[in-house]
């Protein structure tokens, strides 16, 4: 390999630039980015940034040693694949990038509503930037979305004084991302923080000044200052169409995120994939042997570490990607994290009392633990990681007791 480009400046771009060189990758070495900023942490937009508490999130990177040339504020618009292996042309703003080996690290756009209003998201500094100036005493904020980043926008703009709204289409916050019971334990923090929740109320359009709801016979509208919407992110794959590569919620790659084009032999098993393109970050849809299915994960950890393999593929070496998903929030005081994943997990078990204000549950499947969500539990969240990527069996009645570590409900 002697030209390779990596297609996306966030943290997995950064990363897999990295990881190129520390592997011993000495050819040529290109990073396109549509932002105009250098790759920077985006985490921090929804905590430190909003609030106040920093203004530059930047990776530290060492951008001469890594002899990366560094192309920013400039898009990939399309994608054309040569042969197997053979490379290809990225085509971009910035014009036609020919390379032998890519990675496709383009991460995920925000979801947006209809309707001519001012709506802001959260996925760029220069969006947190603007949202942080006008989060001022008495401004009336609504969110939409009861999801990881509403509430920790909500969590923000209440502390600074504003006037918070949240509505969410589910019964509950959180419901799409750990289902209606958990979800339900947290509408609690909303009022204990003077937030107004609204569920199962569904939006219309963004209009001047507020919201026009759906489905409400007398043309139901909530006023607002500032609409932000935080209903989900979808890959941004857009200028890999009719590449030729599998698109399916994100990039389809295998374990080792080597790109499918065209359909694969079955789920899991090398088919049609190209040595030549990796996808990693927020756009690829990868194969967990742990889970037996797909994963689209958009969060922080994947990025940082899922870069590593997808370099090492790239320059032909055996290496397969199998860790258990991680992410975290700061809720209404609350740190709030999660690992695993229980999307097709037969039980969930409450470990302790959430009016106690410290609690957990686990998803299992058998004696299996597949997935834990804590609260202000820290030690629980780190023995379950090991215990998921060990893949011990556990008790589950031990392991439903608060009072005994989890490390300790493995079974002999």
């Amino acid at each position: 390999m002697q030209r390779a480009i990596v297609v996306g400046g966030g943290l997995a771009g950064v990363r897999a630039v990295e990881a190129l060189r520390s592997k011993g990758y000495e050819g040529a070495l290109t990073l396109l980015s549509a932002e105009r900023h250098r790759p920077y942490d985006r985490p921090p937009l929804s905590k430190a940034v909003l609030a106040g508490d920093s203004d530059d999130t930047t990776v530290d990177a060492d951008w001469d040693a890594l002899r990366c040339d560094l192309l920013l504020g400039e898009r990939a618009t399309g994608l054309r694949l040569d042969g197997p292996g053979a490379g290809g042309v990225v085509a971009s703003t910035a014009g036609d990038l020919p390379f032998d080996g890519l990675v496709i690290a383009t991460g995920a756009a925000p979801v947006t509503l209809p309707g001519d209003g001012r709506q802001h998201v959260l996925r760029t500094i220069d969006e947190a930037r603007d949202l942080r100036a006008r989060l001022t005493e008495g401004a009336r904020i609504v969110i939409v979305g009861a999801g990881w980043i509403g509430a920790e926008v909500a969590t923000t703009a209440a502390r600074k004084g504003c006037a918070v709204t949240v509505v969410e289409a589910a019964d509950t916050p959180l419901a799409g991302a750990i289902g209606p019971e958990v979800g339900a334990l947290t509408a609690p923090w909303y009022a204990e923080a003077g937030v107004d929740l609204r569920t199962g109320v569904k939006v219309a359009a963004v209009e001047d000044g507020g919201l026009a709801l759906a489905g409400s016979p007398d043309g139901g509208r909530i006023d607002a200052d500032e609409v932000v919407v935080g209903i989900g992110v979808r890959p941004a794959v857009g200028w890999l169409e009719g590449s030729g590569l599998l698109l399916e919620r994100g990039v389809v790659t295998d374990a080792s995120f080597r790109a499918f084009a065209g359909d694969p032999v079955q789920d899991g098993a090398p088919g049609a994939v190209r040595p030549d393109v990796v996808a990693v970050g927020d756009c690829a849809a990868w194969w967990s042997g742990r889970y037996g299915r797909r994963l689209l994960v958009e969060h922080w950890d994947t990025a940082l570490n899922a870069p590593e393999v997808a370099a090492a593929t790239l320059l032909g070496q055996d290496a397969v990607y199998d860790a258990a998903p991680y992410f975290w929030s700061e809720q209404f005081g609350r740190m709030v994290q999660y690992a695993g994943s229980h999307a097709a997990s037969e039980r969930l078990v409450h470990r302790g009392d959430p009016a106690g204000g410290k609690w957990a549950v686990v998803w299992l499947t058998g004696d299996r633990l597949d997935a834990i969500l804590t609260v202000d539990r820290p030690r629980d969240l780190v023995q379950a990681r090991r215990v998921i990527a060990a893949g011990t069996p556990v008790d589950p009645e031990a392991i439903a007791d608060p009072d005994v570590p989890v490390r300790q409900a493995v079974r002999a």
